[in-house]
């Protein structure tokens, strides 16, 4: 398996976290696996076999070739059907709203096809990167793709990037309360723009990156217990932190490194 994370241009870097590319020859043993929502959304290219998406009530489907999945607020399963290659955007939290011509809210735990988003153009986008010769091809194809549709880079207002980038900085541990008081806005306000911006509340955004601090310190084995990975990551205790990591991974955290989750581990580990 091989994974590769390529910093977007400075054109781009306002809105995106990173692009990012996977290709594995489907003998490496990678099955069914977890992801774990983050608080980002991706536009995907699959140049490769498509992708099986599992759901909690048994049912399944093969995602579309090109996509946008929209913020995630619990986990979902995919299995590889064949030989892997992708090619993804990953936004920031609050990036993907200058290039949408549809309401965030609509993408919601959903792999909405890039043609119903884009059209032609998006399918006209899929077919080049199929085509194309190789990733570096690919991300900068994403890239002109990209630099089209950015039509009004001021879509984002300051006040609601502001509040991420606090939310981030204390790595989700300000409740909704203090990150107005440090960005002097009234709550309601910042909650009206999260929605309408970023897809999730300010709350939910603040739960998914103190989760995912809190996978970087487990895969990386920086604590000395769950009591004190759970204290240190601004839970109230240990039973809050396994409740809230089981609703958000479906699994412990004991189990959950000790499961097959490739995928979920790559990317956590590129953050």
């Amino acid at each position: 398996m091989n994974y590769q994370v390529y910093d977007p241009i400075p054109e781009l870097a306002p809105f995106l976290k990173c692009f990012w590319t996977l290709d594995d020859d489907g003998n490496s043993g990678t099955s069914r696996q977890r992801i774990i929502p983050d608080g980002c959304m991706e536009m995907i290219f699959h140049y490769g076999d498509l992708y099986k998406q599992h759901f909690e009530n048994g049912e399944s489907i093969i995602q579309p070739r090109s996509f946008i999945f929209g913020q995630l607020t619990r986990y979902i399963e995919i299995e590889p059907t064949g030989i892997s290659g992708i090619v993804a955007a990953r936004f920031l939290p609050e990036g993907l709203i200058p290039f949408l011509n549809v309401p965030v809210s609509t993408l919601g735990n959903k792999s909405v096809d890039l043609v119903d988003i884009f059209g032609k153009k998006g399918k006209k986008l899929e077919q080049e990167i199929m085509q194309a010769e190789n990733n570096i091809q690919r991300v900068k194809l994403l890239e002109s793709f990209l630099l089209l549709w950015l039509t009004d880079p001021k879509t984002i207002d300051n006040i609601t990037r502001a509040c991420v980038e606090t939310i981030f900085k204390s790595n989700g541990q300000l409740n909704v309360k203090k990150v107005a008081g440090k960005i002097k806005i009234n709550r309601r306000s910042i909650e009206r723009r999260f929605v309408s911006t970023i897809g999730l509340s300010p709350k939910q955004l603040s739960r998914l990156v103190r989760l995912q601090a809190t996978l970087k310190m487990l895969e990386q084995k920086k604590f000395r217990n769950l009591t004190s990975l759970a204290y240190e990551n601004g839970y109230y205790d240990q039973a809050h932190f396994i409740r809230e990591f089981k609703e958000f991974t479906g699994v412990s955290p004991k189990s959950f490194y000790s499961d097959n989750l490739k995928l979920s581990g790559l990317f956590i580990a590129a953050e």
